[in-house]
């Protein structure tokens, strides 16, 4: 991928499922992400309740075990958990994919957080929704499309956040309004039947 042509083929699709993306999922739909980003913002952490609002946000199954087992920690528990992965991606020091390895690690003592990326992604994208993104079966499959693989589970968070870092810097001079989220939703859309 490092070679200008594969570049530009790549980028020329993540355009194009940007703007697929555009037109059919309404601006309005992301406002529970936008919410709980400004929650955040404002308190440093998420709580039970914002953790809830991210699990509708993206459409996940909440009569499940870890939904109950979460529920029985305590709201300061959560939010001290939290509290450190907000601090890990926003931590500018750190590289993007460094930044969202040590928040998914920050993460991952809470139930629900212990496997997979999808919903510890979603809750480090609302912490630093300028510098994170989501990560879930749709955008791997979207990565895929684009003939990207980002090898085995352990560290996945971390990768990801490196690729959409590198995607970034060798596009970013023509297109400087795109964001790691903006990639993430051309990637959700790539991996969608809709573009198959």
């Amino acid at each position: 991928m490092e070679a200008h042509t594969p570049f530009e083929r790549v980028w020329t699709r993540l355009a194009a499922a940007r703007d697929e993306y555009r037109a059919a999922v309404t601006a309005t739909y992301d406002e529970v992400l936008i919410e709980v980003a400004e929650r955040t913002e404002a308190r440093g952490s998420l709580g039970k309740a914002d953790i809830g609002a991210l699990v509708v946000w993206k459409r996940l199954q909440a009569n499940t075990r870890w939904v109950s087992e979460l529920m029985e920690v305590p709201e300061t528990t959560v939010r001290a958990v939290t509290s450190e992965a907000v601090r890990a991606v926003r931590d500018t020091s750190l590289s993007r994919g460094e930044a969202g390895q040590k928040g998914r690690e920050a993460l991952s003592g809470l139930p629900g957080f212990g496997h997979g990326p999808a919903l510890a992604s979603a809750l480090l994208t609302a912490a630093a929704p300028g510098r994170m993104a989501v990560y879930d079966r749709r955008a791997r499959r979207g990565l895929e499309r684009l003939g990207v693989s980002l090898g085995p589970p352990r560290g996945l968070y971390g990768r990801y956040m490196d690729l959409l870092d590198r995607l970034l810097e060798h596009g970013g001079s023509g297109r400087p309004d795109w964001t790691a989220r903006d990639v993430d939703t051309a990637l959700y859309w790539l991996g969608g039947d809709a573009s198959a």
